[in-house]
C-alpha cells in the first residue's frame, strides 16, 4: 500500500482515557483522522508511562482537558502512508514523542527547535488543526504528520526504546546544548528515576565522569554497579556535599519535587551550569549571590526538536543505550500510576499495547 486512499473517513481507535481529575484510566473508543497526504499511520506496539502523564490526567498543572488519552513515548510499525510522505514506508519502525505539530514559520521552528514553538501541538491535550483534541499513545493506532515521527533503527528493542522519546531526549538535549557532552567533564545527575537513569547513560556515553546525587543512600549500588555512575552523593549528608564543593562542570537536575538549589549550586565549578529538566509544581527558592561568585548558570530545558530527537535515537542505537523498563499490560496502568507516585519503578513502565489492549 504505497499511498493513503482518497476517502476522508475517520479511523476507529481504541485506548485508555481519564475522564476527570481523579486520574483513573478506563477503556475509551474514539476516532483518529484519516491518513492525510503527509501523514503516517502506525500500529502502536509500546508506550512508555511518563510522570507527565500522571501530572496531566490529575490536572496538577491546571491544563488538562478530558477525556484525556495520555502517552508520549510511542513506538510502533507503519501501516499506511500518505501520498506525499517521503521518509517512511509501510513496515517501518517508527516513534512519536511529546509533540505532533508546530507552526514551521517562527524563529524556533527555523532552527529545528519545534519544541519551543509558541504554537507547538502536544501529542495529547492540544487541539489539532482540524479542531479535534490530540490523543496520546495509550491507544492502538496513531496518525501523525511525518515531520513529527522518528525512524527507529532495526537493531533497537522497541519496548526499551519507547522511553527515549521523552526521557531520553529530555536529558540528551541539555547535555549537548550546554556542552556537557565532552569527554572528561564531571557531570552531576540529581534524581535516579526515569530521567535520571537516562542522563547517567548518555553522559557516560559522551565520556563524562558522572556523579549521581540522591536523597536515597540505598540507590548507591544501583547507580554505580548497574548504571555505571562513577560516584554517588547523598544530598542529605553535609560531609559528602562539602567534599564535592566546586567539582562539577554541570548538573542535570531531574527532580520534580520541591528541593533546595543552594547545595547544588555549591557543587559547581566556576562557569558551572545547573540545568533543570524536572518540573516542580511550585516555585523553588533561587539564591543569587552564589551565582555571582563564579559566574554560574541556572537554566531550563524541555525535550528537543525533531532533528535532534532523531540524532538522539541514532546515537542511542550506536551506543546500545536503552531504558531500564518494566513492561506491563494495559489493565495494570492504574496500579502503575499509583506506584509511579511512590517512585516504585526501575525506571520506566512501558505498556505492551499490541498484546494487551483489546477493543471493547
Amino acid at each position: 500500500m504505497a499511498g493513503a486512499p482518497e476517502d476522508v473517513h475517520p479511523q476507529k481507535a481504541f485506548g485508555w482515557a481519564s475522564t476527570d481529575s481523579s486520574g483513573i484510566l478506563s477503556p475509551f473508543n474514539f476516532s483518529r483522522r484519516a491518513t492525510g497526504e503527509q501523514d503516517v499511520t502506525f500500529k502502536v506496539l509500546y508506550c512508555g508511562v511518563c510522570h507527565s502523564d500522571l501530572h496531566f490526567i490529575k490536572n496538577e498543572w491546571g491544563n488538562a482537558s478530558y477525556p484525556a488519552v495520555p502517552g508520549h513515548e510511542i513506538v510502533g510499525v507503519v501501516t499506511e502512508v500518505g501520498s506525499k510522505v517521503q521518509n517512511f514506508k509501510v513496515g517501518d519502525k517508527v516513534g512519536v514523542g511529546c509533540m505532533v505539530g508546530a507552526c514551521h514559520s517562527c524563529d524556533s521552528c527555523g532552527k529545528h527547535l519545534e519544541n519551543y514553538c509558541p504554537k507547538v501541538l502536544l501529542t495529547y491535550g492540544s487541539t489539532y488543526y482540524d479542531g479535534t483534541p490530540t490523543y496520546g499513545g495509550y491507544s492502538d493506532i496513531m496518525v501523525v504528520d511525518e515531520n513529527f515521527a522518528v525512524r527507529i533503527p532495526e537493531n533497537m528493542e522497541l519496548d526499551a526504546t519507547a522511553p527515549l522519546l521523552c526521557a531520553g531526549i529530555t536529558v540528551y538535549s541539555p547535555l549537548k546544548y550546554f556542552e556537557l557532552d565532552k569527554p572528561g567533564l564531571h557531570v552531576g545527575v540529581v534524581g535516579l528515576g526515569g530521567l535520571g537513569h537516562m542522563a547517567v547513560k548518555f553522559a557516560k556515553a559522551f565520556g563524562a565522569k558522572v556523579t549521581v546525587i540522591s536523597t536515597s543512600p540505598n540507590k548507591k549500588e544501583e547507580a554505580v554497579n548497574r548504571l555505571g555512575a562513577d560516584f554517588f552523593l547523598v544530598s542529605r549528608d553535609p560531609q559528602q556535599l562539602q567534599a564535592a564543593v566546586g567539582t562539577m562542570d554541570g548538573i542535570i537536575d531531574t527532580v520534580s519535587a520541591a528541593h533546595p538549589l543552594l547545595p547544588l549550586i555549591a557543587l559547581l565549578k566556576t562557569h558551572g551550569k545547573l540545568v533543570m529538566v524536572g518540573a516542580p509544581d511550585r516555585p523553588l527558592e533561587l539564591p543569587i549571590f552564589p551565582l555571582l561568585m563564579g559566574r554560574k548558570i541556572v537554566a531550563g530545558s524541555c525535550i528537543g526538536g525533531m532533528k535532534e530527537t532523531q540524532e538522539m535515537i541514532d546515537f542511542a542505537a550506536k551506543h546500545d543505550i536503552k531504558a531500564d523498563i518494566e513492561v506491563i499490560p494495559v489493565d495494570y496502568v492504574n496500579t502503575a500510576m499509583e506506584r509511579l507516585l511512590k517512585a516504585d519503578v526501575r525506571y520506566r513502565f512501558v505498556i505492551d499495547i499490541a498484546n494487551t489492549m483489546k477493543a471493547e
